[in-house]
Order: C-alpha cells, then sequence, then structure tokens
C-alpha cells in the first residue's frame, strides 16, 4: 500500500483524494491544510489523520506526498519533501519563478526521489489517444496545432490578482499540452491579449482574451486561442494537422444525445467545468503517479516539463508587454 500525505485540501485536494478512492494499493494517510475545517472535513472521508505539513512531511506513515496548496507555499514544501525523501506529487505551476524552479529541480535531483508535475491534461482519454495517434504516424509528420481553451466564466477578481495572470494560470495547461503533441520545444513565442470582459481583469494588471502562437525549430506552429468567458460552456478542442491528414478531438458533452426537431439539430451542452470534463483525467494521473512510485518506474510530466511551461508563460508574457516575439534559448 503506497501512503499518500495530501498537503493542502481544498478543491483539488479534495479531487486528489476522491481518484485515490479509486486506486488500488493506494490510500490516503495523512493530511494538512492551513485550514482546520477543510483538513478535518477531508480527514473524516478518507480516514486520514489531520498533521501540521512538516509533521506528514516527516511522517513514517506518509511514502508520497501531493502536493496541492497555493502556489506560492511549492517551493518550500518541495524542498522538504526531498530532503525526507519522499515522492512527490506537485500541482501546476511548480512556481512562479522559472529560477525558483530550477532550484528545486536540483534539490529533487539531488535527492533521487520522483516528481509528477501535474498537468492532468495529458492523461485526458481524448488528448492521450489524439497523441498516440500522432506517434503511430497516422497523419504523417505534423505542421499544425490548434489549441482552444474557454472557460464558461471568469473567476473572482481576487484570484486574478494571485493567479500570476492568464498565461501562468490558465494557458500554462495548454503550454504543456502543445509540447505533448508537437513533440519538439518552440524556439518562438508571440502573443498578443485583450481585456474584453471584464474591465477589472484589465485593472488587476491582467488580460481575458489571449492568443499565442509557438514556432519550432523545424517550423511546426502552435496556435493557442484562451478566453475567460464562453456564453455556451466549458470549451476544450485540439486540432492537429499533419502532412497525411488530420486529427481532432472534440467538446465532452453532458450527454451523447441529440435531438432533431422541425426547428433543426439540437445536442447537450458541454461538460460544466474541469472539474467533470477532467474527471477522467484526474484519476488517471494519480494512477499513474502511484504505479510509477510503487514499481520504481519513471513519472511523466516531470519536473523539467513544470520549467519548461512556465518558461513559455514568462516569455508570452514578455512578447504581450513588448508586442514582439520572443527567442527562447
Amino acid at each position: 500500500m503506497l501512503r499518500l500525505g495530501l498537503l493542502g485540501c481544498g478543491r483539488i485536494g479534495q479531487v486528489h483524494a476522491l481518484s485515490l478512492n479509486h486506486i488500488e494499493g493506494a490510500g490516503v494517510s495523512a493530511v494538512a491544510d492551513a485550514f482546520a475545517e477543510p483538513a478535518n472535513a477531508l480527514a473524516a472521508s478518507t480516514g486520514a489523520q489531520v498533521m501540521e505539513p512538516e509533521a506528514l512531511i516527516a511522517s513514517d506513515t506518509v511514502d508520497a506526498v501531493v502536493i496541492g496548496s497555493p502556489t506560492d507555499t511549492h517551493y518550500d514544501l518541495i524542498h522538504a519533501a526531498a530532503a525526507a525523501g519522499k515522492a512527490i506529487f506537485c500541482e501546476k505551476p511548480v512556481d512562479m519563478s522559472a529560477d525558483r524552479i530550477r532550484e528545486c529541480i536540483r534539490v529533487v535531483d539531488s535527492a533521487g526521489v520522483p516528481f509528477m508535475a501535474a498537468f492532468n491534461r495529458r492523461f485526458d482519454p481524448n488528448f492521450a489517444h489524439l497523441q498516440g495517434c500522432i506517434m503511430d504516424g497516422q497523419i504523417g509528420d505534423v505542421e499544425m496545432v490548434t489549441i482552444l481553451s474557454r472557460d464558461p466564466s471568469p473567476p473572482p477578481i481576487s484570484y486574478i490578482k494571485s493567479s500570476g495572470g492568464i498565461f501562468r494560470d490558465m494557458m500554462i495547461h495548454d503550454f504543456d499540452m502543445a509540447r505533448f503533441l508537437l513533440n519538439e520545444d518552440p524556439v518562438t513565442v508571440h502573443a498578443v491579449g485583450s481585456v474584453l470582459i471584464d474591465p477589472e481583469i484589465g485593472e488587476a494588471g491582467d488580460v481575458d482574451t489571449a492568443a499565442v502562437t509557438l514556432t519550432t525549430a523545424s517550423g511546426k506552429i502552435c496556435q493557442i486561442s484562451n478566453s475567460r468567458r464562453a456564453a455556451y460552456g466549458y470549451d476544450q478542442r485540439i486540432e492537429v494537422h499533419g502532412a497525411r491528414g488530420m486529427l481532432r478531438a472534440e467538446n465532452v458533452l453532458e450527454t451523447t444525445v441529440e435531438v432533431a426537431t422541425e426547428a433543426g439539430f439540437k445536442r447537450s451542452p458541454t461538460m460544466h467545468f474541469f472539474l467533470e470534463r477532467y474527471e477522467a483525467a484526474y484519476r488517471a494521473e494519480m494512477a499513474h503517479f502511484v504505479a510509477a512510485v510503487r514499481d520504481g518506474a519513471p513519472v511523466s510530466p516531470s519536473i523539467e516539463d513544470g520549467l519548461q511551461a512556465q518558461l513559455l508563460a514568462d516569455a508570452a508574457s514578455e512578447s504581450l508587454a513588448t508586442g514582439l516575439p520572443v527567442a527562447l534559448g
């Protein structure tokens, strides 16, 4: 039995606890949170013990830690977990600073502990199957990737102010997906953005509508479109164009039922938001982490993948500020 300690008992911590309930050979042994109420509630639902973060990381009853606390706590928790020799599963972003992520990489590598960056969308059944088709050569060499990601409504302004901006908070998932599908790192980033939804988002120093073009050394192009609002629901689509054809992953709807009347054709709405849409992905990524730690196998995405996504987010922010493409080293 792999015993996991959850650091952070908010929404994402609850998601991971639910996933672990469905994974044979794994369980939650301890939880920690800055607030007593969510920690006690999650402990009651999992049978885990409530601990302080330092005690949880040092505990002999914890084999691996899941870091789902606010981003500004990740750095210290990663260092502590690595020093304790614990395997680490960490939510994105690893840190808001690429240099601090590099420091985390050094301590993780020095400790020799497994580290998984939680880019759950790689484990979505549809996206994973699409990537498998690319790797099998079904459409030949990839030439262009298009990623559409639009939330049903903006988050609270208080969240916007601490999120690091749309590129580091929202589009970072798409940057990782771009690397996953291109199978090649981008070398240039060109971003544009506007405030079209809520002026308060602009006053907080962010944009709510953004598009980014990534280009690789071989000339592959990826276009990413993000919006904080979509009147029709949670929009998550991917298209990959290749030398011999095209792959497409459409939105996941609440049902597959389509109604046809004299008024036309009507389909069900999209899944409401990320918790429902990516439930299977959350479960699959945690199952991968548990199996890899238990079997001594490599984990993916790695902390290096976390760094590369952050570097793309940083470059997009710079490009938006200057209006110019940014070259990556």
